[in-house]
């Protein structure tokens, strides 16, 4: 598996008010949208281009554009979301597939209860959006789901990460790339991320 850590001075920065248990839910919504969006320009670093030519007010001009497989966003509810929100004003034309999954409290296992994915998943370059890949059971359980219809090369996209998730991908799925804005700690007893944020999806939403 490789491991891609997207370190930028200016993702470190955001992440440091992310962090910080005192930032609020629409500066945290913010942060999160704009650190994904930095992400994305790593993630993308390989998307192929082609050739053409365009009329500059001056004269003709070669240009690059992309070329290849189109795009699809695969966000893990509900976190996953405000990752979508940044990275689409970067490719505004992909498409944007959902799967819900929670985590059971007894066994921190994953249990799903929804999947909508772009019926042409198959055919496009797939970036799964998973802000906090803890233990690693939810986004196991999405690749496995996206491979059985028909995605290949998939990259998953968490900003941060504990060493159990990387693992968990490691061992279940070695062929995905994972990239990470920080490796933290550890988990603590109760699957959270050490040091870590909290609970991503309630301070995104403002819930407990």
């Amino acid at each position: 598996m490789r491991i891609t850590l997207v370190d930028h001075p200016l993702i470190q920065h955001k992440l440091a008010h992310i962090r910080d248990k005192n930032t609020g839910s629409k500066d945290f919504r913010e942060l999160m949208s704009e650190v994904s969006l930095l992400m994305a320009y790593e993630a993308m670093r390989d998307l192929e281009l082609e050739e053409k030519e365009v009329e500059t007010p001056v004269a003709r001009a070669r240009v690059r554009v992309l070329s290849g497989k189109k795009l699809a966003l695969v966000a893990i509810l509900r976190a996953g979301l405000v990752m979508v929100d940044g990275i689409l004003k970067l490719v505004p034309a992909a498409r944007v597939g959902h799967i819900g999954l929670y985590r059971d409290p007894e066994t921190l296992s994953p249990v799903q209860y929804y999947a909508k994915l772009p019926s042409d998943i198959a055919e496009r370059r797939v970036f799964l959006l998973d802000p906090m890949l803890a233990t690693g059971g939810s986004a196991s359980h999405a690749l496995a789901l996206l491979k059985e219809k028909g995605a290949t090369g998939i990259k998953l996209m968490s900003i941060i990460a504990a060493p159990e998730g990387l693992e968990r991908i490691a061992r279940d799925h070695p062929e995905t790339e994972v990239v990470v804005a920080a490796v933290d700690e550890r988990l603590n007893d109760h699957g959270y991320i050490v040091p870590g944020l909290g609970d991503a999806g309630d301070r995104i939403y403002g819930t407990k």
